[in-house]
């Protein structure tokens, strides 16, 4: 399987200075993890800004933490209230006035960001700083603004689907499909029409109980979408121990109850074959996947994450308290900005605040004591990681892969 460094290729054959901003993220994180931690300035090692712009979102996707079976967003009257308090564009702006020259790449997400009203004037402020643009999308609202986004040159697009029109419609929401279909056909029309490479068209696909066995058929008809990148989410999971002992530990260490972790705790991880579901992803990782048949191969880049040996894939789902990636970079490389302005270093458990872009500069509140106090606990725990973060999306990514797996 590859890992997420093989995007580095296909960004150079997209845009060399595409690849050259994604190459420094990586290099920021690799040499932060060599070095010492203990440090006055962190801010110069941060690599990644989150910008989750809004709680609000069209879908209810049952696997997703905030709007899922259990997620922490399921009251409407919570988000709607929550909503009044999002970031306006110019405190966004100064943040990014802020991090530019230092920090290579923003990730805007939500909720859905589309629905976040000053979307398209902060992408194009973003861009014209030099920053690699990068936004995560359910993909449905994507087709009316799909000529202003390859006009501003957004550096990538991330858009959820994952599985045919019956499967997809039943875990995120009706009609979402058939949405995303025109959301991609109208990027890659505008792109054509602009004579474009950008923005570079990626899909993920969060792997569950429910569409696995249908992968390899999925991405064969994927084959028309043009897509540059296909990301296989092997998916966020907890359960009822895991996050138990979560809560003891951020209450024995921080003084603090916690909320999200729970939005995970949904069972879609249960009853996967790990054998049949690595012969799949193989065969999705194959170059020549589909080409026997005398039609073209597909040219997109596929990676999985977390990338696993064959025998791992069964631990993976079956034994969510046993870890395949620790010493989690996040806490000195990356932090989250909530579409209420508060700072947090995980990008899906916003319950440890350490400061408000409101209120401070995000070079003060990513040095603040209770940024170090969250990085000297986590360093000093066993793996360099806490309880809850044995399946977290950022330390699947960024973590340390432990050996055998």
């Amino acid at each position: 399987m590859k890992i997420n460094y093989s995007v580095l290729p296909m960004l150079y054959r997209v845009k060399f200075s595409l690849m050259w901003k994604m190459f420094m993220g990586f290099a920021k994180m690799a040499v932060a993890r060599a070095l010492p931690k203990e440090k006055k300035n962190h801010f110069k090692d941060l690599s990644l800004v989150y910008f989750k712009l809004t709680p609000l979102c069209n879908l209810r996707c049952k696997m997703c933490g905030q709007y899922g079976d259990k997620g922490s967003m399921l009251d409407a009257g919570y988000a709607a209230a929550e909503a009044k308090t999002i970031v306006p564009l110019e405190t966004y702006k100064k943040v990014v006035d802020e991090i530019a020259g230092t920090v290579p790449i923003v990730y805007a997400w939500g909720g859905e960001p589309f629905l976040y009203p000053d979307l398209m004037p902060l992408g194009k402020y973003v861009v014209d700083k030099g920053i690699y643009f990068a936004v995560n999308t359910n993909g449905t609202l994507l087709e009316r603004h799909a000529e202003q986004i390859v006009r501003d040159q957004w550096s990538t697009v991330f858009i959820s689907l994952d599985a045919f029109k019956e499967t997809n419609d039943e875990m995120r929401g009706k009609g979402s499909y058939d949405a995303v279909c025109r959301g991609i056909a109208a990027i890659n029309a505008e792109k054509k029409k602009q004579h474009s490479s950008l923005p570079v068209l990626g899909m993920v696909t969060v792997v569950t109980n429910r569409n696995y066995q249908k992968l390899e058929e999925f991405v064969l008809a994927t084959r028309d979408f043009n897509l540059d990148l296909h990301m296989f989410n092997l998916g966020t999971y907890t359960n009822d121990a895991i996050v138990a002992e979560q809560k003891e530990f951020m209450k024995k260490n921080f003084d603090m109850d916690i909320e999200f972790l729970e939005g995970y705790n949904t069972g879609y991880n249960e009853n996967i074959d790990g054998k049949l579901l690595y012969d799949i992803l193989q065969k999705i990782h194959d170059h020549k996947f589909g080409s026997q048949d005398g039609q073209k191969a597909l040219g997109s880049t596929r990676i999985t994450v977390p990338a696993l040996n064959p025998e791992k894939i069964n631990i993976y789902y079956s034994e969510l308290d046993t870890p395949v990636r620790n010493h989690c970079i996040v806490p000195w490389t990356h932090c989250n900005i909530n579409y209420n302005g508060d700072v947090h270093f995980c990008a899906d458990y916003a319950d440890y605040i350490i400061g408000n872009i409101k209120n401070s500069s995000l070079k003060e509140i990513y040095n603040s004591d209770k940024a170090n106090k969250f990085r000297d606990v986590i360093n000093a725990s066993p793996g360099g990681m806490f309880p809850g973060c044995l399946r977290c999306y950022q330390n699947m990514l960024f973590g340390k892969r432990i050996k055998g797996f």
